[in-house]
């Protein structure tokens, strides 16, 4: 009986460290495993996936391990942080969209630059009639894209249902004044590996 009682009691101090540790959300509030909807295996599926994510990043660049963060809830993908260019931020989202199991991917990198608020007021203008043009295009789900504007240059992420929605979309950012080009990173559904295995 008294052995069976230490067993308990070590067994309960174990558990007890285990539930104690926390971690920081993406709004920044502390979120206690214990309290996490996600089921274990979907935790651990997020963990690996996390892990693999970060080890592609940083093996494009060293530098990725200090700029570059990414979150896996769910099999969605946020990526945070800084590059030098929209090119290596494209390259970091196409890597986050490839890998196995992704659901869907957030790229909130910011591209490092000295700030032009006349240049930042044209790219937000663009981003805007483009944002609005996919939205009243009945033929595009225009949830399914994000969409950065740099020196006029609009570059565009997400994921198509078919090839006729993904040539609307590219369509549609040519037809916008002032753009000088554009560069898209669209992925048609039927290439991606979202179902869970």
């Amino acid at each position: 009986m008294k052995d069976k009682f230490i067993i308990i009691l070590l067994v309960g101090i174990i558990l007890s460290g285990c539930t104690g540790v926390g971690s920081k959300g993406l709004v920044g509030t502390g979120v206690s495993v214990a309290f996490d909807p996600r089921t274990v295996g979907t935790q651990i599926d997020d963990s690996i996936m996390q892990k693999t994510i970060s080890t592609k990043i940083i093996s494009i660049d060293k530098k990725y391990f200090l700029s570059v963060k990414t979150k896996v809830l769910d099999g969605r993908i946020f990526i945070t942080g800084k590059v030098d260019s929209p090119e290596e931020k494209l390259k970091i989202t196409k890597l986050a969209w490839e890998s196995r199991g992704v659901r869907s991917v957030r790229n909130d990198i910011k591209i490092k630059d000295k700030f032009n608020f006349k240049q930042s007021a044209k790219d937000l203008l663009i981003t805007s009639q483009l944002r609005t043009a996919l939205i009243v295009n009945k033929n595009i789900k225009a949830t399914n894209y994000q969409i950065d504007t740099y020196k006029k240059k609009i570059y565009i992420y997400g994921i198509a249902l078919t090839s006729d929605e993904k040539d609307l979309v590219i369509s549609e950012a040519n037809e916008i004044l002032d753009v000088k080009d554009v560069i898209a990173s669209i992925l048609l559904v039927e290439d991606l590996r979202i179902q869970r295995e």
